[in-house]
């Protein structure tokens, strides 16, 4: 994989703005979390159920399109209206308030009506009596009296003159009834909260972004400031190998821990040109003294910190002859090792060294001068590798079967030209197995 191709083209991100999208993705999951536990989310759920069901939207359509003349209540305004405004109502309605004619009607009630023409009538009701009783007007109140009509129009003005009827029908004749509905008050909180900025937030993330981002629940961090993180050594499992050994076939002996650095906000591995005797490893002899013409070291968190599956994350880069690893160990010779970051003296490589099963791939066009994330993901699945946020490799097979630590050292084959290096870690995070 061409580092530099990927630059040039934008699907590798500058280790700043790849360091800042990591920071950003953290912030929104934070966010996101918080949101989701919130009242306003909940409530926003609730709401958008109701707005949302069958039932509100029949009665949001029926408030906001019913015609006022469709209601029951509109009906029978129209009836008692229609009733009351013909002329044989009119008619009626006015005798009712007529004082000619209620005189009339108390005069019908007594025993001189029924001879109009006896000395007990006087002049005045005999003239009233002449004129009415034979009246269209009065044959009109007669007939009204016993009218169907006359019972509908009663009911009606009953009805119509309740308190709970007025309510009704004042909410049916308003023209902005559905703004003035209870509908309406639960409608403009769910538009509320589904315009807010954090309901708009939540849901506007991406899930496969929250998804990745999820991933960077950290679970151990080291800034380097200091080296209580890390110990000389391989950090083998068995206590009783000799550990922070070189081997014969190499041109440094390791140096307990002496050409490590912490400072400047970085741990820097220094290979330096020093003669050394130490104990070393020889495929023939064994263990056995050994003059070594350089010094370096080994390290190892073994004591701090190790952890089966998840995301392991260091920023490093190098400089100077040698090789120059950092990867994740598990402490037991001949068992898979990863390689976040290897630079075998020619090229940089990441992968996994697993015996005779090594898979690394090359990175070229990597600047030395300059920092590069390396991450290594670790699911029940598959083990990939990034350098920024650009995919290098993914393999599903020689899956490591426990925890592992992490290891950084910088060494020289003695096959190649020797000369001084360092390795620069820079931070290295650890975060907790989430598969997705």
């Amino acid at each position: 994989m061409n580092l530099f191709t990927a630059r040039l083209t934008g699907k590798m991100l500058s280790t700043d703005a790849f360091e800042q999208a990591v920071k950003d993705m953290q912030e929104r999951v934070k966010r996101w979390r918080e949101i989701e536990k919130s009242p306003e989310l909940a409530e926003y759920n609730e709401l958008k159920k109701v707005v949302e069901s069958t039932d509100f939207q029949e009665r949001k359509n029926l408030l906001e399109k019913r015609k006022y003349k469709d209601t029951d209540e509109g009906k029978k305004m129209s009836a008692f209206e229609r009733l009351s405004s013909t002329l044989r109502i009119k008619g009626y309605k006015y005798a009712l308030k007529n004082e000619t004619f209620q005189a009339f009607l108390k005069f019908r009630e007594t025993d001189a009506f029924q001879n109009t023409e006896s000395d007990a009538v006087s002049a005045s009701e005999r003239r009233m009596y002449n004129m009415i009783y034979r009246s269209a007007f009065y044959k009109n109140y007669q007939k009204v009296l016993a009218s169907p009509e006359l019972k509908q129009l009663e009911a009606l003005e009953t009805e119509i003159h309740t308190e709970d009827f007025q309510k009704r029908n004042a909410f049916w004749a308003d023209s902005k009834r559905w703004e003035h509905s209870e509908e309406y008050k639960t409608y403009r909180r769910y538009q509320e909260l589904a315009n807010s900025e954090n309901i708009k937030f939540y849901y506007a993330q991406r899930e496969e972004k929250i998804d990745w981002a999820e991933l960077f629940r950290p679970a151990f961090e080291d800034d380097m400031s200091t080296n209580k993180n890390w110990k000389a050594g391989y950090g083998y499992a068995n206590p009783a190998m000799k550990d922070g050994h070189s081997r014969t076939s190499e041109r440094q002996a390791y140096n307990g821990g002496k050409n490590t650095f912490f400072a400047e906000g970085r741990m820097d591995i220094e290979t330096r040109e020093e003669s050394k005797k130490a104990v070393a490893w020889d495929e023939k002899k064994g263990f056995t003294e050994h003059v070594f013409e350089y010094t370096s070291d080994v390290m190892n968190t073994r004591e701090a910190f190790s952890q089966e599956s998840g995301m392991f994350m260091a920023k490093v880069r190098s400089q100077g002859a040698g090789h120059h690893f950092f990867g994740l160990s598990s402490g037991k010779p001949g068992a898979p090792m990863v390689a976040l970051y290897h630079y075998n003296g020619d090229v940089h490589q990441l992968g996994l060294v697993d015996g005779n099963r090594t898979q690394m791939a090359d990175l070229t066009g990597v600047l030395r001068s300059m920092y590069h994330v390396y991450t290594f993901r670790w699911t029940k699945n598959e083990l990939i590798w990034y350098v920024n946020n650009l995919e290098i490799l993914r393999l599903r097979n020689s899956l490591p079967k426990e925890a592992m630590f992490m290891l950084a050292q910088s060494f020289l084959p003695g096959n190649e030209k020797g000369g001084e290096g360092k390795l620069k870690v820079q931070w290295a995070k650890v975060f907790r197995s989430v598969d997705i």
